[in-house]
């Protein structure tokens, strides 16, 4: 990030973000959103008591201003009442950062939508388990019965400088924007332990669901991995290293970038 592009309390909550984490516990929701234009995925959660946000902690896999948009707006709502929180805007956490650039209010500043996701979950009832399943919701136009397989252009180009056959080592990849192609349960398995270096771990499917065992399914709902579904990796994009993945998004007929360090393919 550039100073001269995102303010001082921008980069400050960037280069130490607030209460980054999970919770959980009976009175845990989880709100989870996505935009897939600029890969960014946020989850906050919140513990409720008394109608009151008792504590609050997010996860986000994104650029520096949906990092920043998460951390501020954690120490915006700490303690106040759900209906006061609802009314919490993305204009209200922009402000509180003295500003962002233009063309990060609508793609990184999520955060508002994220919380209000969160509040809606747990006045509806619904659990960390069932709300983190996809990012931003179910999908509203079916997928074709079967994708046909693709070929990943440029996938050679960036062997040895961002594209990853196999991990021997998963410290390798710590602190890395970490995205593992959907191939059966062995993906799903290395994308899980590989939350134990990194907090940005997506797993790629072009499914609604990975396509894994029940057992590796379930554990992989309760991790903190995020998976993005109804997704098909079109090609490679970086200046001599991997910095993006043009994605074709299956549900919405539309392409866009997926900001990405690693790019797994297990073979």
């Amino acid at each position: 990030m550039k100073s001269t592009q995102y303010t001082e309390k921008t980069l400050e909550h960037f280069r130490d973000p607030r209460n980054v984490g999970t919770l959980e516990g009976p009175n845990v929701a989880v709100g989870r959103v996505g935009n897939p234009v600029c890969g960014d995925l946020m989850d906050i959660y919140i513990q409720v008591e008394d109608d009151r946000i008792k504590d609050i902690k997010f996860q986000t896999f994104g650029c520096g201003s949906a990092v920043a948009t998460s951390s501020m707006i954690t120490e915006l709502v700490m303690g106040m009442q759900l209906d006061d929180a609802l009314k919490v805007t993305r204009g209200d956490v922009a402000d509180a950062l003295e500003g962002l650039p233009p063309i990060k209010m609508h793609c990184s500043n999520l955060a508002a939508d994220a919380l209000h996701e969160a509040i809606k979950n747990w006045r509806e009832g619904v659990g960390p388990e069932d709300a983190k399943k996809t990012p931003g919701g179910t999908a509203c136009h079916p997928i074709p019965a079967q994708v046909a397989e693709v070929e990943i252009q440029r996938l050679d180009e960036y062997d040895g400088k961002g594209l990853y056959r196999k991990v021997d080592d998963l410290s390798e990849l710590a602190d890395q924007r970490v995205v593992v192609l959907d191939t059966g349960d062995d993906a799903a398995r290395l994308a899980m332990d590989l939350t134990e270096h990194t907090g940005r771990v997506v797993l790629m499917t072009t499914g609604k669901e990975p396509s894994v065992s029940p057992a590796v399914r379930s554990a992989l709902r309760l991790s903190d991995v995020k998976v993005l579904a109804e997704a098909q990796p079109l090609e490679l994009l970086g200046e001599g290293e991997l910095e993006r993945i043009r994605v074709h998004d299956l549900n919405e007929d539309e392409e866009y970038e997926l900001t990405a360090d690693a790019f797994v393919v297990l073979e």
